[in-house]
């Protein structure tokens, strides 16, 4: 992987979540690599054909993203971040953390690998509020 400038990664930082709140699907692919790649599991979630929630290039990635962002709205979806990442010019990381000033919000960990100014491998991780989120009802039928 190539080292990244500062203003490189701060970029990706602020422009990822400017295009999710404004739901500019073009300007959010604009930050993805042709090749690059997407883990998390509300591809499983989502795509019922799916077996592993990994999606490979643009074209996957942004099919995606454009069906979340057509159902964007949601009670715990605040996108709410404190103003710190983690950035060792390869790697930027960040958290949607589940206290908010207006309460709790899905809890996310995004991942980022960043290569030439742009998304290479993008990671989510849940947290146990996105994790109920997520499975919703299903949940209580995993309760003996």
């Amino acid at each position: 992987m190539t080292e990244n400038t500062d203003v490189e990664i701060r970029h990706i930082y602020e422009r990822w979540h400017e295009t999710i709140l404004s739901r500019d699907l073009d300007g959010l692919m604009a930050l993805y690599a042709e090749d690059a790649i997407l883990e998390t599991p509300l591809i499983l979630a989502t795509q019922k054909n799916r077996t592993e929630g990994i999606l490979k290039g643009k074209t996957e990635i942004r099919r995606f993203f454009e069906a979340g962002l057509r159902k964007l709205p949601n009670d715990l979806g605040r996108w709410y971040r404190t103003g710190t990442f983690f950035s060792n010019g390869r790697q930027l990381t960040w958290e949607y953390p589940r206290i908010t000033p207006q309460g709790d919000q899905v809890d996310l960990v995004e991942i980022m690998d960043i290569a030439n100014g742009f998304i290479t491998h993008h990671r989510v991780y849940w947290g146990w509020v996105s994790f109920k989120a997520l499975i919703g009802p299903r949940l209580s039928k995993l309760r003996p």
